[in-house]
């Protein structure tokens, strides 16, 4: 399997695709701002010989979701997978829950299938866990690749030095504490946030997390008040941003970043 990660453009949501011989999985789509470069750029990685399956969407949220209609009509109009709870809202174009009304766009309407849990996703001879990860809200979902040691965290962790915002609809901060401890269970070695590069290495992954979950600890027995020197985010933003800010070793690249897994 290759794990392609599609660098988020603006407020995009960094992309995954995981490529198998034949058949491909999208994770996440963008949002429906920049789909002819996300399809130009999905087209260059599957070339002639990988069909796109199926896409999978983390959240409901319009910087993972917004541009998944165009891209299933542009790959033959395959199905779009989402936690059951968000079908209702992306079937109607529900730019409030949403959140596309914070960007000043309208919500294509995403005819979209739930996802079951507890089973997993096959492609090719690897296995795929889509696993539930409320907190940024009740939708969101993480994906894990076992066999590549890696974790698609999406807005459970926007960025190594950015954490979660829980303070909106359907959000809640215990359950993203909860949720970042279950992703420090899993050993892993790559983790690909919403935005920005991967973080790599599990002392590092290790250290990132622990650091979001003990500025989560910090605020839940602060009974949920924000630190005071944090300024208020903006309406668009799906994190908080720390002040001081905390350190942050990779370097932003726009290039497409992947790995294979034979």
């Amino acid at each position: 399997m290759r794990i392609v990660r599609l660098p988020g453009i603006h407020h995009d949501a960094n992309a995954v695709l995981l490529m198998g011989e034949r058949e491909a999985i999208l994770i996440d789509s963008g949002t429906a701002w920049y789909q002819l470069l996300q399809q130009e750029r999905i087209v260059g990685q599957l070339g002639d010989e990988v069909n796109l399956r199926e896409i999978i969407l983390t959240s409901r949220r319009y910087p993972f979701s917004g541009g998944s209609a165009s891209i299933a009509e542009r790959f033959d109009d395959v199905p779009i997978k989402v936690h059951p709870s968000a079908t209702s809202s992306l079937a109607t174009g529900d730019f409030f829950t949403t959140w596309a009304n914070r960007y000043d766009s309208d919500m294509p309407v995403i005819n979209a299938v739930e996802l079951e849990f507890g089973q997993k996703i096959e492609l090719g001879d690897q296995s795929i866990e889509i696993v539930e990860a409320p907190g940024p809200s009740s939708c969101n979902l993480l994906v894990h690749i076992p066999s590549a040691k890696t974790v698609i965290a999406g807005a459970l962790l926007p960025r190594a030095d950015r954490p979660m915002r829980w303070d909106v609809p359907t959000g809640n901060l215990i359950d993203g504490k909860s949720s970042l401890e279950y992703v420090k269970t899993l050993g892993a070695e790559k983790l690909i946030p919403m935005h920005g590069p991967s973080i790599k290495g599990v002392e590092h992954i290790s250290e990132t997390i622990d650091r979001h979950i003990t500025a989560l600890q910090d605020i839940i027995e602060n009974q949920g008040v924000l630190p005071r020197s944090w300024p208020k985010p903006a309406h668009t933003s799906l994190w908080h941003e720390p002040v001081p800010s905390w350190p942050r070793k990779e370097q932003e690249t726009n290039q497409a970043e992947g790995n294979s897994l034979n």
